[in-house]
C-alpha cells in the first residue's frame, strides 16, 4: 500500500506462495510422484496401464516412460519427471531409483524444517553425504573384465528382473551381452550401432540377434533376386530418378517424333545410372532416396538386388558393418567404395525384412523383438534397452556393486559414522540422507509382500557380520550375498542415482517462493464459447436467454 491506494506488481489472477508453505507444497508434489512409481520397483513391481486423451494404452513398470507418459501439472512434480529422464538418458536404467530416493530425500528434509533446521543447512548437508556417498560407493565396487561373460549376464538379468520378459529373460541377458560386446571398440560402446525392430507374432523366445544390420524393407522388384551370396554393396545417398528442375518449366513439343525422343532421353539417363552401378560390380543396393520404376526394371535386367528409402541410421549402420562408403554422386561410385555381406529377404508374419548379415568385421548388430502383440514387444523393447544400457555401462568402467539393496544399506551405516566428524546442524542432514538411503531396500520388501522395517534391520545384522554384499532375495525373501545368487548392478547407474535424486532434492528445497501466472487457456475457456458473445444483440451468453443457465 502506497499513501492508502494498492499498488499491484503481478497481474491480476497471478498466484503466489512464499516460504513455508511453498516448500511444504513443492515438497508434496514431488512426494505424490515418487510415490506413484514406487509400486513398481523390483522383481515383484507391479506394472502401471496408462491410457492418454487418444485413448492409446501403455503398460509399462518403467520409471521413465511412466513419468513420460502420465501428464503433469504441478512444476515442482516435472523437476522429478526430468530426473527420471536424465537418469534414462544417462544411464540407461535406475530411473525408478533415483525418483523414489529423490521423494524420501525431500520428505526427510521436511520434518528437518519442521524441527527449526534451515534449508540451507539442509542442502549444504545433503550436498557432502552424497559427494561422501559417491566415495564410499566407489570403494565397495566390484572390479568386471569384458571376459567375465557369466557376470555380465548376471548383471544384464539384474536389470531385466523387474521387466515383463518372464521366461526369455535369460535369452534377453545372453543377447544384450552378446550384442554390446559386438559393437564395444576402443574403450567405448555406442548402442545407436545396434538397432531394435519389433515384428509382432511367435513368443519373446524367438527374439534373435543378427550380426549385421536387418533393414525394415523389401525388394523393389519381383524379378530382383531374394537372395544374393557374398553381395557388393552399393550405398547411394542419391535418387536414382530423372532429375527435376528447381524451378517451374515448360517444354514446348510442336513435333509427334519429339515426344519419343524425350522419353528415349529420360529412358536413357536412367539406364546410364543403372549401367553406372553394374560397372562398379555392384549387385545390392541400398537407396536412401527413390528409385525410380524405369530404374528398377533396368536393375532387375541386370539381376541387381535394390532397396530404395532406407533410414539414414541404417545407412550408417550398412556402412561401419558392409565396410561400403556412402556415396552421393554415382560417378564416385567405383569397386573400392563397396561393402561386402550376405543379403536376403527374410518373411516375418505378413512383412518382409532385409538380413544383411555374414559381414566380414560388423560393427553393428540388429535385434528382432518376437511377441504376441504391440504392448508385449514395446515393453520387450524398453526392457532390453535396460539390459544393453547396463552392460555397456560395465564394460566401459569395468566396475560393478551388489544389488538387492545392499549398496544402500551399507551407505547408510558409513553415512551415519561419517556423521560423527560433521559438526553443527548439518549432522542432521547427513544423517537424514543416510535414512533415506533405507527406502530402497524397504520399498523391494514391502513390493514382495515382507516386513519394511524388519528386513532392513535383518539387512544391517547380516552385513555387519558378512559384508557389505548381503542383500535382500526378494524372489525368497532371505537374506543372501548378492554376488552369489547373481544380483548385480553397474556401479555407473548407482553413482548417478546418488547425483540424480540428491540435485532434484537439493533444487526443490531451495525454492521458498512461487509465483504461478494465470493460466490463460483455462482463462479464455471461461470467457469463450458462446457465452464470450456479449456484444451481440445483448446476448450476454446462453445463460441471458430467459434464465437458462450458462453452458
Amino acid at each position: 500500500m502506497l499513501a492508502g491506494q494498492p499498488v499491484l506488481i503481478l497481474k491480476e489472477g497471478t498466484e503466489r506462495k512464499t516460504g513455508k508453505d511453498a516448500m511444504k507444497n513443492n515438497i508434496a508434489a514431488a512426494i505424490a510422484i515418487a510415490e506413484a512409481v514406487q509400486s513398481t520397483l523390483g522383481p515383484r513391481g507391479l506394472d502401471k496401464l496408462l491410457v492418454d486423451s487418444l485413448g492409446d494404452i501403455v503398460i509399462t513398470n518403467d520409471g521413465a516412460t511412466i513419468l513420460d507418459e502420465i501428464d503433469v501439472e504441478h512444476p515442482a512434480a516435472k523437476m522429478l519427471v526430468q530426473v527420471a529422464k536424465t537418469q534414462d538418458q544417462e544411464v540407461g536404467d535406475g530411473t525408478t531409483t533415483s525418483v523414489i530416493l529423490a521423494g524420501e530425500l525431500l520428505r526427510r528434509a521436511e520434518k528437518l524444517i519442521d524441527q527449526k533446521v534451515h534449508p540451507t543447512l539442509v542442502v549444504s548437508g545433503y550436498k557432502k553425504a552424497a559427494e561422501k556417498a559417491s566415495e564410499f560407493l566407489k570403494e565397495i565396487a566390484i572390479p568386471v573384465k569384458p571376459e567375465d561373460e557369466e557376470l555380465l549376464k548376471q548383471i544384464a538379468s539384474t536389470s531385466l528382473n523387474s521387466k515383463a520378459v518372464g521366461p526369455a529373460r535369460e535369452l534377453f541377458a545372453k543377447i544384450a551381452v552378446e550384442a554390446v560386446k559386438a559393437i564395444f571398440d576402443g574403450g567405448k560402446a555406442d548402442l545407436d550401432d545396434i538397432s531394435v525392430i519389433q515384428k509382432q507374432g511367435k513368443s519373446l523366445e524367438e527374439t534373435e540377434l543378427v550380426h549385421g544390420v536387418v533393414v525394415d524393407k523389401e525388394v523393389l522388384h519381383p524379378r530382383m533376386p531374394r537372395e544374393v551370396k557374398s553381395a557388393k554393396i552399393a550405398l547411394i545417398n542419391f535418387p536414382l530418378e530423372v532429375k527435376k528442375t528447381e524451378f517451374d518449366a515448360k517444354i514446348r513439343i510442336s513435333d509427334p517424333t519429339q515426344v519419343s525422343a524425350f522419353l528415349e532421353a529420360e529412358h536413357n539417363m536412367l539406364k546410364e545410372m543403372v549401367q553406372k552401378i553394374k560397372n562398379a560390380g555392384a549387385t545390392a543396393v541400398f537407396c536412401q532416396k527413390g528409385v525410380d520404376d524405369l530404374a528398377q526394371h533396368y536393375l532387375a535386367l541386370e539381376g541387381i538386388l535394390a532397396v530404395r528409402r532406407v533410414k539414414k541410421s541404417d545407412m550408417e549402420r550398412l556402412a561401419r558393418s558392409t565396410g561400403a562408403k556412402i556415396v552421393t554422386n554415382l560417378d564416385d561410385l567405383t569397386s573400392e567404395s563397396l561393402g561386402t555381406a550376405d543379403v536376403r529377404e527374410v518373411k516375418i508374419g505378413d512383412e518382409k525384412l532385409i538380413y544383411v548379415d555374414n559381414c566380414p568385421n560388423p560393427k553393428a548388430v540388429s535385434i528382432v523383438i518376437r511377441g504376441a502383440n504391440k504392448y508385449l514387444t514395446d515393453e520387450a523393447e524398453r526392457a532390453l534397452h535396460d539390459a544393453l544400457s547396463v552392460v555397456r555401462n560395465v564394460l566401459e568402467d569395468g566396475y560393478a556393486v551388489s544389488g538387492g539393496g545392499a549398496p544402500e544399506v551399507q551407505l547408510s551405516r558409513m553415512l551415519r559414522k561419517y556423521a560423527e566428524e560433521v559438526s553443527g546442524r548439518e549432522q542432521f542432514a547427513v544423517e537424514a540422507f543416510a535414512e533415506a538411503l533405507e527406502v530402497i531396500p524397504k520399498t523391494l520388501a514391502s513390493n514382495a509382500g515382507l516386513d519394511p522395517i524388519k528386513t532392513v534391520a535383518d539387512l544391517i545384522a547380516a552385513q555387519t557380520k558378512s559384508g557389505h554384499v548381503m542383500g535382500l532375495e526378494v524372489i525368497s525373501g532371505e537374506i543372501k550375498d548378492m554376488t552369489k545368487v547373481g544380483v548385480v548392478e553397474p556401479l555407473r547407474v548407482k553413482l548417478q542415482v546418488l547425483k540424480s535424486a540428491s540435485e532434484a532434492a537439493e533444487m526443490i528445497l531451495r525454492i521458498d517462493d512461487v509465483i504461478q501466472a494465470k493460466d490463460l487457456g483455462k482463462d479464455k475457456e471461461g470467457e469463450g464459447g458462446m457465452g464470450g458473445m456479449g456484444g451481440m444483440g445483448g446476448m450476454g451468453g446462453m445463460g441471458g436467454m430467459g434464465g437458462m443457465p450458462p453452458m
